[in-house]
């Protein structure tokens, strides 16, 4: 039997989430679910804010102190690879690289999204079927469509991480639990609350299903070496431009207008 030590990191939010795992088993492509046992696991889990990139470093001397590891002793770096924030997707990126390259470790990136379907599951092992869906600002979603598959202990991508307009989220036709953000965030705008066998808005981006996901895909060997490392942003970019702005702000006051208009002459004909 053998032992491995993951590292995981995220920074896609505005919480700086790390976990150290520690998991024996055996056969690479054997998980806890397979009969392994359950790995031990140290993390925090702090809400920082955009202050995550001073915060991480300490957070990983403290979970190597905490359970009396070094980081030599580690196996892989792994880390949420986005969809998120900009700067936090950098940040993670950056750190899983450094440590990777000085340590000659392999990388494993994570899908935000999948670590969202992964919390969920792990919180409730009927969610085998998981759309995640977060909050991506500007009036849209970042969404995707797992499945957990029993026989091979792995989620089965239906629909690759997406970014659309709420309305849009394509709906599974079976019974899912709907995970993520976005559910707070749109309400009913977004058909899938309404659809979902269970909505559960805390299964978000962290590191400690982030870490079970990537045990699994290391020991598959789905890694990247630490120069492929890199963060899936989905959207191209990260504001509006100057002149979209002042667009969009004439529209909301045409559309104001309008709507004052309509009540006016509403009045005018009681």
């Amino acid at each position: 039997m053998t032992q491995t030590v993951l590292l995981a990191l995220d920074t896609s939010t505005e919480f700086c989430s790390v976990a150290l795992l520690s998991a024996v088993g055996g056969a690479a492509s054997q998980t806890a679910d397979q009969g392994n046992a359950e790995p031990r696991i140290w993390m925090r889990h702090e809400q920082t804010g955009a202050v995550s990139s001073t915060r991480l470093l300490p957070a990983i001397r403290e979970l190597f102190d905490e359970a009396g590891l070094k980081l030599a002793d580690c196996h892989a770096i792994a880390f949420g690879s986005g969809p998120g924030s900009f700067t936090g997707l950098r940040t993670a990126t950056g750190v899983a690289q450094g440590l990777a390259f000085g340590l000659n470790l392999p990388v494993v990136p994570v899908s935000t999204l999948l670590a969202c379907a992964e919390s969920a599951r792990l919180r409730d092992p009927s969610a085998t079927r998981v759309l995640a869906a977060l909050d991506a600002r500007m009036d849209e979603i970042y969404w995707a469509d797992y499945a957990w598959d029993a026989a091979l202990g792995e989620w089965r991508t239906l629909q690759a991480a997406s970014l659309d307009a709420p309305e849009r989220l394509v709906l599974p036709d079976v019974p899912f639990t709907l995970a993520g953000n976005a559910a707070a965030a749109f309400g009913a705008r977004l058909p899938a609350v309404a659809a979902a066998r269970t909505v559960d808005g805390e299964a978000l981006p962290h590191a400690v299903p982030l870490a079970h996901a990537a045990l699994r895909a290391f020991r598959a060997g789905r890694t990247v070496p630490a120069d492929q490392a890199a963060p899936e942003y989905i959207r191209d970019k990260v504001a509006q431009t100057t002149a979209e702005r002042v667009a969009e702000k004439a529209a909301k006051a045409e559309q104001a207008a309008r709507v004052a208009h309509e009540a006016d002459q509403g009045e005018g004909r009681q």
